[in-house]
């Protein structure tokens, strides 16, 4: 089977304005996270707040584009609790609650 040779090279060339244009539009549009219900991103808490996850508990240091955290206790297997234990880095929209005191 032939092909003509301009159904093959049907493309239009991509100009710099375009390409502006489609760069412009991809950083403007960010997804805009929320938290699920009930619970906190660790960015939005205050330095030295108590906070639980799925499996461990912890206290929250600082946040500078990455969280660091410190978690307490660890209520998986036993056999990670000594990974796990101790000063981590988590991401900042990281799903927590807040333990009241």
């Amino acid at each position: 089977m032939k092909y003509k040779k301009s159904s093959l090279f049907s493309r239009k060339p991509i100009t710099t304005r375009i390409l502006n244009n489609l760069v412009k539009k991809a950083l403007k549009d960010k997804p805009k996270m929320k938290p699920s219900k009930g619970k906190v991103f660790l960015k939005d808490l205050e330095p030295a707040t108590m906070f639980s996850c799925n499996l461990c508990s912890g206290i929250f240091i600082k946040s500078d584009g990455s969280s660091t955290v410190v978690i307490t206790d660890w209520y998986g297997r036993e056999d990670d609790s000594a990974y796990y234990l101790g000063q981590q880095r988590w991401a900042d929209l990281t799903e927590v609650t807040i333990e009241e005191e």
